[in-house]
């Protein structure tokens, strides 16, 4: 096609979207004039990252973002116009983090604009205790939002992953008819085949345990609650409130800093859930797990996941100890270092040489991993750690 049928030349375009990358002023040297619609995105990519890290407010709002919510608001309204939402996202916490507009969240104007994801709602609740009433209702309308995505994008997967393993891990080998597994009786028993019959003897019969009629597996979630896990309470509690959906395993979440939350009676609501954590603060990992400890009634069903940067803060000995202890009793023990899709994170190396060194080995899981995760915990295989990058 042609650019009289609606399609710029290559040359062109390669312009524009160099003069987009380039932004005004100086370091614009393509020549090439932007209008219409390219012009609003150029002004919207300008108010946050053409003027330095600070905003300017003797210049119009396309040369930056001001110090207002109204301001701001106009301008998360433009990106959302422009940009694909993964953008979008990407572009609102950069303007937390170089503008320092986490202040202007606790503004109902300002939330009501913003787009939510799993970033935002983690810095909403390290602002929960200075919100104020009038902001809160408009708070948790933008977290729920997030949290109902969340769990559209993780909940089917996560129950078809931990049903399948609850399943395979109740097998049992005299079945009553109804829960025989044809499947793996057939395979089990193909060389009973009788060819002038053609049929297949089944001499052994495996089938799948009772387990939707009753509480089977026991999981505690242990979560380090301190200011740099926030995306991974987000998850954390997402996937606790669709653990806690499956009648078949027992879910317990517990969130730790220096002092040890049990808020498992709120797992039906995650929102609840993340109003009722407090992000920041020190870290006391062995406090929190004498906690999960005491609340363990049958550790050979039992697997208890901490997920925490271990930093720790309590008594390092005594940690690796209960650690072991739980092991020894039988519990399933598995160590996350951040339960979120950010990359690598930064990490206590020689606590997690040492959890390692106890058959634990600690390692990043990312939200699509985690159900595959806990599959393995609960048939106790291999679990299936990343390659380390």
């Amino acid at each position: 096609m042609t650019e009289e049928q609606g399609v710029p030349d290559p040359a062109s375009e390669r312009l524009r979207r160099w003069r987009l990358v380039l932004g005004e002023g100086r370091a614009d040297g393509t020549g090439h004039a932007l209008s219409g619609r390219d012009a609003a995105m150029d002004g919207a990519l300008t108010a946050l990252y053409g003027k330095g890290d600070r905003p300017q407010p003797d210049r119009d709002r396309t040369a930056g973002l001001g110090a207002s919510a109204p301001s701001v608001a106009r301008w998360l309204g433009d990106i959302r116009t422009y940009f694909p939402s993964s953008v979008v996202q990407v572009m609102q916490r950069d303007a937390i983090d170089r503008l320092g507009l986490a202040s202007l969240l606790l503004e109902p104007e300002m939330l009501e604009a913003v787009e939510a994801d799993v970033h935002l709602v983690g810095t909403l609740l390290s602002l929960n205790q200075a919100m104020p009433e009038t902001t809160k209702e408009t708070a948790r309308a933008v977290v729920r939002k997030a949290v109902e995505d969340l769990e559209k994008r993780l909940a089917p997967r996560t129950r078809a992953a931990l049903t399948g393993a609850l399943d395979r891990s109740a097998r049992v080998s005299r079945p009553r008819h109804q829960d025989i597994d044809w499947n793996r009786t057939v395979a089990a028993n193909l060389k009973h085949y009788l060819p002038e019959h053609r049929t297949v003897v089944p001499e052994r019969l495996i089938g799948y345990g009772r387990a939707s009629r009753s509480v089977r597996k026991e999981v505690v979630l242990c979560v380090d609650q301190s200011g740099s896990m926030a995306s991974s309470v987000v998850y954390a509690s997402v996937f606790g409130a669709v653990l806690a959906s499956m009648r078949s395993v027992d879910t317990r979440l517990v969130v730790f800093d220096t002092a040890v939350a049990d808020l498992t009676d709120r797992l039906d609501d995650p929102v609840d859930v993340l109003f009722g954590t407090r992000l920041g603060g020190g870290t006391d990992i062995n406090r929190a797990l004498a906690y999960c400890q005491s609340r363990i009634t049958r550790p050979a069903e039992t697997v208890v996941v901490l997920i925490s940067d271990l930093y720790e803060g309590g008594i390092r000995d005594e940690m690796l100890k209960r650690v072991a202890a739980m092991q020894a009793s039988g519990v399933r023990f598995v160590t996350l270092l951040a339960l979120s899709d950010e990359g690598a994170p930064a990490y206590d190396r020689e606590h997690a040489a040492a959890l390692a060194s106890l058959g634990a080995p600690a390692f990043a899981c990312t939200p699509e991993l985690f159900p595959e995760v806990m599959a393995a915990a609960i048939e106790r295989r291999p679990l299936p750690i990343p390659d380390a990058e």
